[in-house]
């Protein structure tokens, strides 16, 4: 009595460029993105691997520590860095942040 009968709404066709034009936001986020964040990071891992593959003995470095020495010793995971006189620490190539210009470390 109270209760009406509900019918079927017939479906919508031909929505399709309705849809492309409501994911047209988010593709052009996903390129933003791309753009602003994974390109200057991978740019950056490139340089690093560059700059730990080219370490030679004597280089002038700054570790991840915040310590300042001399390569004394490269091996091919571990280097040794000087820091003081007498005083040599072993850590690992990748730990190495800066290469300095000669002369930086007295």
């Amino acid at each position: 009595m109270f209760i009406s009968n509900a019918y079927a709404q017939a479906a919508a066709g031909g929505d399709t460029q309705n849809t492309l034009i409501s994911m047209i936001p988010l593709v052009l986020m996903f390129v933003v993105l791309y753009f602003v964040m994974i390109r200057p990071q991978m740019k950056r891992q490139k340089e690093h691997k560059a700059m730990i593959e080219a370490l030679a003995k004597g280089d002038e470095v700054v570790t991840a520590g915040g310590f300042l020495g001399k390569v004394s010793k490269i091996g091919e995971v571990y280097i040794g860095v000087e820091l003081a006189n007498g005083v040599e620490v072993q850590m690992q190539r990748t730990a190495v942040v800066q290469v300095l210009p000669k002369g930086t470390v007295k």
